[in-house]
C-alpha cells in the first residue's frame, strides 16, 4: 500500500518530492503527457536534438519526471536511435541506478539552495548556482561525452542568474543539453525562451489521473478518489499532497459547507473552525478548498446553462477576498467560516446550487 503524503519534504534537495512517493528522478513511469514524449523522442532519436529544452506546464503534471526521463536516455544512448522510441531506460540500468543516486558525473541538476544563516530554503534561484554550468560542461562524460543539465525550477531564477543562463545559451559547447523546468515559463526572459525548444506539459485528463490514483492510492474509495481529482485540477502531484495529512478532510468539510448552504450546522461550523484553529495554515487551506469546490459547481451550473448565477458568482468573490486576507490579517477562523456561511445561505436563497454527487 503505497504511503500518503502530508507535505512536500523540506529537504533542501528534495522540495519536488512528496513524501512517501519516489522522487522524479526514480520515476520511470509519465502519465498522461505522451505527445510531449513522443516529440521529444523523435527529436532525440534523429539525432538533432535541441541544446535547450524548456519543459512548462502547472505543478505536480510530470514536468521534472519527463526531464529525467530524457536525461537517462542522453547519458545512456546519446542523441541517436539506439534506444526505444518512448526514451525508457530500464531502473536496472546502470545509469538509471547512478542517477537514482544523484551520482552520474554527466548529470548536474540545479536548483535553490539553503541559507546557511537560517537554515531556510532560498527564495531565488541564485546566480553562483547557474555559474556552475561553465565549468561541468567543460567536463567528457556520459554516453559519447554527452552532458545533461536540468534547472529545477528556471522562473525562480533572479535576473543575474537569468543573464548567466542566457550566456551559457549563446555559447553552447557541443553534446550539451539544458533542460529547464518552468511552472510559469512566461516568467522567463524572452531571449531565453527564444533559444530553447517548448515541450508544453498539460494537466492529466479526467481518466489518467483517475487510474494514477488508483495505481498510487488503492485503497482510496471512488468518492474520496473523485473529491481529490475535483480538487487537484489534473495535478498527480497536488491530488498526493491533498491525500495526506488533514487535505481530504478539510476539502471534505469545504463540499459540506456548500451542500448544506441553506441550512448550515452552527454547531458544526464551529467544530470545524476549532479544528481549522488547531491546524497549520488552516484557515488559508480550507479557504482555498472552499473557493475552489464552489467555483466548480458554478461551472456546472453554467453548463447546464441554468439561471440565477449572479447570486453564486457574487458569495464566489466575497469568499475568495475573504480567504485570500485570511493569512496576511490573521483572521479568526470561527468568525471567516461563519461569515462564509451566511454568504453561502444567501446566495442558496436564491438559487439552489447542484451537489456533489448529484
Amino acid at each position: 500500500m503505497a504511503k500518503r503524503a502530508s507535505k512536500i519534504s523540506e529537504d533542501a534537495g528534495e522540495t519536488d518530492r512528496v513524501e512517501g512517493f519516489a522522487h522524479p528522478r526514480e520515476t520511470f513511469h509519465l502519465a498522461g503527457q505522451g505527445e510531449a514524449l513522443a516529440r521529444a523522442a523523435r527529436a532525440l532519436r534523429g539525432g538533432k536534438p535541441p541544446q535547450g529544452w524548456l519543459i512548462g506546464g502547472p505543478p505536480g503534471v510530470g514536468k521534472a519526471t519527463l526531464a529525467y526521463r530524457i536525461a537517462r536516455y542522453v547519458l545512456k544512448f546519446g542523441a541517436s536511435a539506439e534506444g526505444p522510441a518512448d526514451l525508457e531506460v530500464p531502473a536496472n540500468d546502470p545509469v538509471a541506478i547512478q542517477i537514482a543516486a544523484k551520482s552520474h558525473s554527466g548529470l548536474l541538476v540545479l536548483k535553490r539552495g539553503v541559507n546557511r544563516d537560517t537554515g531556510r530554503m532560498m527564495t531565488v534561484l541564485g546566480v553562483d548556482e547557474i555559474r556552475r554550468l561553465a565549468g561541468f560542461f567543460g567536463l567528457t562524460s556520459g554516453a559519447g561525452g554527452w552532458r545533461v543539465a536540468i534547472i529545477d525550477t528556471a522562473d525562480e531564477m533572479n535576473d543575474a542568474a537569468a543573464n548567466a543562463l542566457l550566456k551559457a545559451l549563446e555559447e553552447p559547447p557541443p553534446r550539451a543539453m539544458l533542460l529547464l523546468i518552468a511552472n510559469a515559463p512566461g516568467r522567463l526572459l524572452p531571449t531565453i525562451r527564444s533559444r530553447c525548444q517548448r515541450l508544453l506539459l498539460r494537466p492529466l485528463s479526467p481518466g489518467d489521473l483517475d487510474a494514477e490514483l488508483v495505481r498510487h492510492l488503492p485503497e482510496l474509495a471512488p468518492d474520496e478518489r473523485a473529491a481529490l481529482e475535483r480538487l487537484a485540477g489534473g495535478s498527480l502531484g497536488l491530488a498526493l499532497q491533498i491525500a495526506g495529512g488533514d487535505g481530504l478532510t478539510i476539502a471534505r468539510e469545504a463540499d459540506r459547507l456548500i451542500d448544506s448552504a441553506a441550512h448550515p450546522d452552527i454547531a458544526a461550523l464551529s467544530a470545524l473552525a476549532d479544528r481549522v484553529t488547531r491546524m497549520k495554515d488552516g484557515l488559508e487551506t480550507y479557504g482555498e478548498f472552499l473557493v475552489l469546490s464552489l467555483a466548480e459547481r458554478i461551472r456546472a451550473r453554467a453548463r447546464l446553462d441554468a439561471p440565477g448565477l449572479k447570486p453564486w458568482l457574487e458569495a464566489w468573490e466575497k469568499l475568495r477576498q475573504r480567504y485570500a486576507q485570511a493569512a496576511g490579517l490573521h483572521l479568526e477562523p470561527r468568525q471567516t467560516i461563519l461569515s462564509s456561511a451566511r454568504a453561502l445561505d444567501e446566495a442558496a436563497r436564491l438559487a439552489p446550487l447542484p451537489r456533489t454527487d448529484a
